[in-house]
């Protein structure tokens, strides 16, 4: 017996011609954008070589290797720049104290300096940032760890002073032979970044020593003339009250006058570098500086 069905004659399904019938593995490929960048890039470089468009292309992949090689230098020489900048900033210190001897292993020479970190606004030593590496120029940047100087008060020159500073101690913290500090202040072209350092007696300087700065060679560069350095040794940074004292003069210290114990060799045709210096250092050495942790040195004994 037939059972209706709901499809027609026409709904049955015709033969299908096999020439119509295409396999997928017969279908033209598409090729991806890769392979199509790949291929034009090809096509253009075997253009002649005073084509307009391989010139371009030509550019294009050489600043793109150069800028690879660039970034991939960098980040696999930042260990050792990191080590190099440590290094010389031990120098540095080194050198200001007077312990650098030719020769000598930097690493040794500093076993005796202790790093400490002093709070400049109590003038207390302080535990914060000890565990870490610290830049207090780069403090100085951070609202959050640095304070504004007002206008009146910045005869440095810096605009902003961060709240803790690194010290370093020739030395037991009991029975240290010399503080070294951290300075820094406008010069003529440029801030000037350097360390003073005091003998135990927290006011008789014992070197002063600029580590970068963009003074004029031959003028303000002679802060880095080591005979202009010497001078500095002996000198006094304050007097017996207190005061901030040390300058660099005009001219040439007169031996006989009343403040020659306070004062330097001015350097000639940098009188504005010579004032910097001066200005950096009342800065530093006073109350908006190491002033409140030096006199609590003092209190205690030091």
């Amino acid at each position: 017996m037939n059972l209706p069905t709901d499809s027609s004659p026409e709904d049955k399904q015709k033969p299908v011609d096999p020439q119509q019938v295409v396999r997928e593995d017969d279908r033209p490929a598409t090729p991806s954008s890769g392979n199509a960048v790949l291929g034009r890039l090809k096509a253009i470089l075997a253009e002649p070589n005073d084509s307009t468009n391989k010139t371009v292309a030509v550019t294009v992949i050489m600043c793109l290797a150069c800028a690879i090689i660039v970034s991939g230098a960098a980040v696999l020489l930042r260990p050792l720049q990191a080590k190099n900048a440590a290094l010389d900033r031990k120098q540095n210190i080194l050198a200001v104290a007077g312990l650098l001897q030719p020769g000598e292993d930097v690493d040794a020479a500093f076993a005796n300096i202790q790093r400490r970190m002093v709070d400049l606004d109590t003038g207390e030593f302080t535990d914060k940032f000890m565990d870490v590496e610290y830049d207090q120029y780069v403090a100085a940047r951070d609202p959050d760890l640095s304070v504004s100087i007002p206008a009146g008060e910045d005869i440095a020159g810096i605009g902003r002073r961060a709240r803790y500073s690194e010290v370093y101690l020739v030395g037991e913290d009991s029975d240290f032979t010399q503080i070294i500090l951290p300075v820094n202040g406008l010069g003529l072209w440029s801030t000037l970044y350097g360390f003073v350092s005091l003998e135990s007696d927290l006011k008789t300087i014992s070197g002063l020593k600029f580590y970068d700065h963009a003074e004029t060679p031959g003028l303000g560069g002679e802060v880095d003339n080591l005979t202009w350095q010497e001078k500095w040794k002996g000198k006094l940074a304050y007097d017996d009250t207190g005061d901030v004292r040390i300058q660099v003069i005009k001219g040439v210290v007169n031996e006989d006058a009343p403040d020659a114990a306070f004062s330097v060799d001015g350097l000639a045709g940098a009188t504005l570098t010579s004032r910097g210096v001066s200005q950096l250092l009342r800065y530093w050495l006073d109350e908006q500086g190491f002033g409140t942790f030096l006199e609590n040195l003092r209190q205690q004994g030091a």
